[in-house]
């Protein structure tokens, strides 16, 4: 985003030549800075750690909620914010010359996000979050008539389900509901949704979470749309905890809508996600609560209007070139040696169980437990509370699963190997608290 800064300074030098010159000097030497730093690949993942602020003294291992903004990020994150407060509706009304502008810095930031994903930007709409992005996907789904059917499952996201819901009670959608299989395995995942397709054959929608926030389990996506469009039914994929921990692009999964949260393993800052719609599925997609300002082609007019955080929005190139900087790959290996860690340090332990397969395709970052004997929320809640207070290891319970709460261990990009241990350590001895 600093060339639309130095353009603005540009525009007003007229007004304080010497004072705009000095500060366009500044922040061309502090963009030159972070762009040495944020080369492609130029991050190993040993000096992680290095890149960011945390709280000591306690093992974070819950980095589902949000991912933390490395130092860069946090940094152009400030810079940013001091910059809008300053320029104000000067900027964000597209008055100046020269293109700075938040017209350009919206583009700028779609821009990021597709070469992310591998899409075009065309087909990228920068939303307040994941759950923004695939309400409006799911309550604005054109094709839904009185009777049509619409599928989820217990390990989607909450405010996936309450819209799948809502579908039923304001479309009048037949809503179905099935579990997924536990254990889980490919096969007997693929035959979960090739069930509930045969048994619904008036299935219009498929709701697939392609990393469950519950568990962690990671769905063969592909494979499930394939199956879905076969029998003429879409699918929405909430792909939240996929983007930038798992390697991969769109083309991949094969889906035509999908959303997810950039301030989640992307670490933009909050309130930040992103919306993809395939460009020959844009008109499937109704505009947002009738948003005629914007030319009904567009993905933009399918984003709810109002004013979102500018500096956040003009943060997200910053925390793409960061992924970059680390590789995609490298993140992802990364991420699953942490969680290799400890659920390999627990995997003799009688009475813990691990919730997804022992199978590289099916996890990555996220993974959670149970112990043998919690069957209630209450013991879940209480377990999360002990980790914490006894140990300094900080977790999160999760209802919602058929099987029962589980405890969700998600570590982080700045996450160390004895944070990992800390965990091991603990349930080595409290593995039996509940049996």
């Amino acid at each position: 985003m600093r060339p639309d800064r130095r353009t603005f300074l540009k525009s007003a030098a007229a007004c304080a030549p010497v004072a705009m010159m000095n500060v366009a000097h500044a922040e061309d030497q502090a963009a030159a800075a972070i762009a040495v730093k944020l080369t492609p690949n130029s991050i190993p993942v040993a000096d992680l750690p290095k890149h960011y602020d945390v709280e000591t003294g306690i093992h974070n291992l819950e980095n589902g909620y949000w991912g933390v903004m490395p130092r860069p990020v946090a940094q152009v994150y400030a810079e940013q914010s001091a910059y809008v407060n300053r320029h104000n509706s000067i900027w964000a009304r597209n008055v100046l010359p020269g293109g700075a502008c938040l017209a350009a810095g919206g583009r700028e930031a779609r821009d990021a996000i597709a070469k992310m994903v591998g899409v075009s930007h065309e087909e990228i709409a920068i939303t307040r979050s994941g759950s923004d992005a695939l309400q409006s996907l799911i309550c604005n789904y054109k094709a839904i008539k009185p009777g049509d059917a619409v599928i989820y499952c217990d390990l989607d996201y909450d405010a996936m389900i309450a819209s799948m819901d809502w579908l039923g009670d304001h479309r009048g959608a037949q809503v179905v509901k099935f579990d997924m299989p536990e254990p889980a395995t490919t096969a007997n995942i693929l035959a979960a949704y090739e069930d509930v397709l045969k048994r619904t054959p008036n299935a219009k929608l498929l709701l697939v979470t392609q990393v469950s926030n519950r568990t962690g389990l990671v769905t063969p996506v592909k494979e499930i749309v394939a199956m879905a469009r076969a029998r003429g039914v879409d699918t929405i994929c909430d792909i939240a905890h996929g983007v930038a921990c798992l390697d991969f692009q769109i083309a991949d999964l094969g889906c035509d809508f999908a959303g997810w949260s950039v301030h989640k393993w992307t670490s933009a800052p909050l309130g930040t996600g992103a919306m993809y719609i395939r460009k020959s599925r844009i008109d499937d997609i109704d505009i947002s609560y009738d948003n005629h300002e914007i030319p009904p082609h567009d993905i933009t007019a399918r984003v709810p209007a109002g004013t979102v955080n500018f500096a956040a929005l003009l943060s997200i190139p910053t925390a793409a070139d960061f992924h970059f900087a680390v590789g995609g790959a490298a993140k992802e290996k990364h991420l699953r040696s942490l969680r290799d860690r400890w659920v390999h340090a627990v995997a003799d332990l009688p009475n813990v169980e691990i919730c997804v397969p022992d199978d590289p395709a099916r996890y990555c970052a996220i993974t959670s437990f149970r112990l043998k004997g919690m069957h209630m929320n209450e013991q879940a809640q209480h377990l999360q509370t002990m980790l914490f207070e006894k140990y300094r290891v900080h977790t999160v319970w999760r209802k919602g699963v058929a099987k029962g709460p589980v405890i969700r261990v998600t570590p982080g990009l700045y996450t160390t190997f004895a944070d990992s241990d800390a965990l091991a350590n603990a349930l080595h001895k409290e593995h039996a608290m509940f049996a």
